[in-house]
């Protein structure tokens, strides 16, 4: 490196560092899975205390009408580092922490024989090609930070390489890795005490990282575990929570309301550290969610929450899976305690920060979502819509196949691809300013409207490339039913989820089928929504390659997935690991070998044999390593499961 080289990048760091003295603060605080009616903000909670939240709340502006690039986590968190929505990154669902690296989306092959459409290929990592929001502030003389959960992605797309200085726990999983409270499963970050709550520990490192930077500008992305699954917290709050709830409540369940307080005490540590430091006056805060309230898991016998009046949560395109908390402090330009409802997303964040913080953007860079600035200082804002692009099918209460919606003022219109006939698409439109709770569908009478919105869709998909879902291949009219494509399957806010019926053989099932032993087979009547059984494992099986090997005949209909729990992920089941396979429906016997690629030990087995109705006899199955030993097999007779 040359002297004149080496004085250049002196003085640039020196010029760097003298613009960001003049600059505030940054510290964003996302929550995951934390639902509009999450918090005290909109008067909607009947259980959960969020005093810091208020307090927060108190020094600046509240939105009412806040929403997520997408109902589900890592699309979201791609949209607030980069300005962009889901449908220009590729990231379109939360597989970032899955083994294969994809970077570029493509269409969907096929779908079940009952499914019209068939799901877009997500990409599983943020490129790093991306001129990230720490990128632009660290650029700007910023010292970065972050900590809590990432979800975009192992090295080398974590956030050391996304423009972070530091990176706490260096975690690329959905969530906790294990538990809330200590002990851990953290590869290199172990408890300071042995009942430690990692968000308590989350909020003391992040006040270490204030405190040494107290001097100059930093920006502090304390991005929360939570309240994400796992569902635990702090014993003495779980008890003081059941002795309080309501049992008849829609929120009710004790565990969520303490996993709540423990997110709301985080933020009020990071709060008291800058106000202790005489720096809040110089400090931005925004406050926001990754998506919806959780309501399909199920903890204390119940769903986690409920987000009524919203309909659906997390993982829906109805309002209560987008729709989110939020607050903006910006000191002596926002005034405390106010409101607005200003329609704002989460890729206007980057784009606002820029304006706030006078950082111009890179030549060239672009960006989907607009300064807010505007609304901050209670003017309105010049846009047309927002859209929200989720072109995929979770199995969820009140799930619709792959779609994209579009918000115009009190409008909301949603395209469900192929949905019609013919391969035709399908609208649902609501007037939120009178139904919130999405009860009404006006596609039907008002022609005219939906057409005029679903023009809107058409440019935003021409304008961000995105890959689109196709027409389903393998799509059978005659295995379709209204129900599977877009109605309610279940209303988990009013009431309790069913324990179901026992095992058999071991395995439960979980939904839409029964279970029976008949002449040393598993039968499985299913009755065409979901049918799913789940098996708990009497040890947890090693880390490693393993294969699911069945013998099964069907004459029901659609693709079979295996899904596989791993030790220290997620015990409210499942759902981000899972492989698929294809099923012959002819009613004869067939072999199949299913590979699982687990990166922990394997606690449990969930099967999911058809989305078709009819009938699958399993008669064997078993679980092998990568050597052919055999880890675990069934015997279908009127007794459980044995080891070899």
């Amino acid at each position: 490196m040359t002297l004149r080289f080496t004085m250049t990048l002196f003085v640039l760091g020196l010029y760097s560092a003298v613009q960001a003295a003049d600059r505030p603060n940054v510290v964003f605080i996302l929550a995951d899975d934390l639902g509009w009616s999450d918090t005290t903000l909109y008067g909607t909670t009947q259980l959960y205390q969020t005093p810091n939240i208020e307090r927060l709340a108190s020094r600046g502006m509240t939105f009412s009408r806040a929403y997520a690039a997408s109902p589900l986590c890592s699309p979201t968190r791609s949209s607030i580092l980069t300005g962009l929505s889901p449908a220009r990154t590729g990231i379109t669902t939360p597989n970032c922490h899955l083994p294969q690296v994809v970077l570029q989306a493509t269409p969907g092959v096929k779908g079940p024989a009952n499914v019209k459409a068939a799901p877009v290929n997500s990409v599983s990592r943020l490129d790093t090609k991306y001129y990230t929001l720490a990128k632009a502030l660290r650029g700007a003389g910023y010292a970065t930070g972050h900590f809590g959960k990432w979800h975009l992605g192992h090295e080398p797309y974590s956030p050391l390489e996304h423009g972070f200085d530091v990176d706490v726990p260096h975690w690329p999983g959905p969530g906790p890795a294990g538990s809330y409270v200590a002990p851990w499963k953290f590869p290199d970050f172990d408890p300071d005490t042995p009942s430690e709550h990692i968000e308590d520990r989350m909020a003391k490192e992040a006040v270490s990282f204030i405190e040494s930077h107290k001097d100059r500008p930093f920006f502090l992305n304390y991005w929360m575990f939570s309240v994400h699954a796992p569902f635990d917290g702090k014993q003495a709050l779980i008890e003081r929570y059941r002795k309080k709830a309501d049992p008849k409540a829609a929120q009710r369940s004790p565990t969520y309301a303490a996993m709540i307080e423990s997110m709301d005490d985080a933020v009020g540590t990071l709060l008291d550290t800058l106000d202790r430091l005489g720096i809040a006056q110089n400090t931005i805060i925004v406050f926001a969610s990754d998506n919806g309230g959780n309501m399909y898991n199920e903890v204390d016998g119940t769903t986690p929450t409920s987000n009524l009046p919203l309909r659906g949560g997390k993982a829906t395109m109805y309002e209560g899976g987008v729709r989110g908390p939020c607050s903006i402090v910006w000191p002596a330009t926002v005034a405390g305690n106010s409101r607005c409802d200003e329609v704002i997303q989460s890729c206007d964040f980057y784009p606002t920060l820029l304006e706030i913080l006078k950082i111009a953007p890179q030549p060239g860079q672009r960006f989907d979502g607009i300064s807010i600035v505007p609304a901050l200082k209670n003017e309105p804002l010049k846009r047309d819509a927002i859209f929200t692009y989720f072109p995929h099918a979770p199995r969820v209460p009140d799930w619709l196949p792959p779609v994209v919606s579009v918000h115009h003022g009190d409008w909301k219109l949603i395209r469900i691809f192929h949905g019609g006939d013919d391969g035709a698409h399908r609208w649902k439109l609501y007037n939120l300013r009178n139904d919130i709770g999405e009860q009404n569908d006006l596609s039907g009478t008002q022609p005219e409207r939906v057409k005029e919105l679903d023009a809107l869709i058409q440019q935003f998909l021409i304008e961000t490339n995105a890959v689109v879902p196709v027409p389903n291949p393998d799509f059978d009219p005659s295995k379709y039913r209204p129900e599977d494509e877009g109605k309610s399957r279940r209303d988990n806010s009013k009431k309790r989820k069913s324990p179901g019926a026992p095992p058999v053989a071991g395995w439960r099932p979980e939904n839409d089928c029964r279970l029976s032993i008949k002449d040393r087979a598993l039968v499985i009547d299913s009755n065409g929504r979901d049918p799913h059984l789940s098996f708990r494992l009497p040890k947890p099986l090693p880390t490693g390659k393993l294969t699911m090997h069945v013998t099964l005949s069907s004459t029901a209909s659609g693709q079979g997935q295996v899904f596989w729990q791993e030790q220290g992920i997620n015990p409210a089941f499942f759902r981000d690991r899972s492989t698929g396979f294809d099923i012959k429906h002819d009613g004869a016997s067939h072999d199949y070998a299913i590979t699982l690629a687990p990166q922990h030990q394997v606690l449990s087995i969930r099967l999911d044999p058809a989305q078709g109705r009819g009938k699958i006899r399993v008669t064997a199955m078993k679980l092998t390593d990568d050597k052919g030993t055999t880890r675990h097999s069934w015997s279908f007779r009127p007794t459980t499961a044995r080891r070899p």
